[in-house]
């Protein structure tokens, strides 16, 4: 029984029992050189950006992090040859994928906002503390959250580490298994969290992995690194101006 060729969307009903059979016929088949090569960059990758946050170079992290990100996703991709477009480095169907994003900016940027307002009533702390503009103006902050933090980990934790894994079981699109898409929405989002406890050295970054899911399903769902990239920005920037007007 082959599994539906459709993208995921919020209709869709979780895996079914024929498509974990089929998931684990597919295990079996993993191309194992590009699991190797995915685990090995993404470590490197992930310790390098540490090395830099500690080093006496750290003043340059906020420039020099983003680099790594990029090019680890970038160069291994070149040397295959490797096509970019299936890496979400495309703009078609623009419409529809901006429609996409502002649903789901509506539903969890709403739900973030009763949340902090819930923690605040009971006097709580904020789970986790916001990078907030310090000694920088609001709007090199905010066109440093796009334009570097967020294209960046998009570019690498969706584009390079979620294609890749799309990619382990040689299947092509037409007969992606929909289990193996949740898988890859998983294990981005694992690596996505994993990576800012390590680079960051804080345990309740773990957090990460609640929009780090969100994000590996908009890149799913529309196939392009434009939603995520938005949102990813959007996240951080409503995060430390709901933060703000809490404290």
């Amino acid at each position: 029984m082959s599994c539906p060729s459709s993208q995921l969307s919020t209709a869709e009903s979780l895996p079914t029992v024929e498509s974990a059979l089929l998931f684990g016929r597919r295990l079996k088949r993993l191309n194992t050189s590009l699991l190797i090569e995915t685990a090995l960059v993404t470590m490197a990758a992930i310790l390098a950006i540490r090395l830099v946050a500690v080093s006496s170079i750290s003043n340059a992290a906020w420039f020099v992090s983003p680099g790594i990100l990029v090019a680890a996703a970038l160069i291994p991709t070149a040397i295959k040859r490797g096509r970019f477009a299936e890496m979400g480095f495309s703009i078609k169907q623009i419409g529809p994928t901006l429609l996409v994003l502002c649903r789901i900016c509506v539903i969890v940027f709403s739900a973030l906002f009763v949340g902090l307002w819930l923690l605040k009533s009971r006097g709580l702390g904020l789970p986790l503390r916001p990078v907030s503009p310090q000694g920088q103006g609001w709007v090199s902050w905010l066109l440093y959250q796009f334009m570097y933090v967020a294209v960046a980990e998009e570019v690498f934790f969706r584009g390079y580490v979620q294609t890749n894994i799309l990619r382990l079981t040689n299947a092509s699109k037409s007969v992606q298994c929909r289990l193996w898409k949740w898988i890859s929405i998983a294990l981005s989002a694992a690596c996505f969290s994993v990576a800012h406890i390590i680079v960051r050295g804080n345990v309740l970054l773990v957090l990460t992995f609640l929009p780090g899911l969100i994000l590996g399903w908009l890149f799913i769902r529309t196939r392009s690194l434009l939603a995520p990239i938005l949102f990813h920005g959007l996240a951080n920037a409503c995060y430390c101006l709901m933060a703000a007007a809490f404290a």
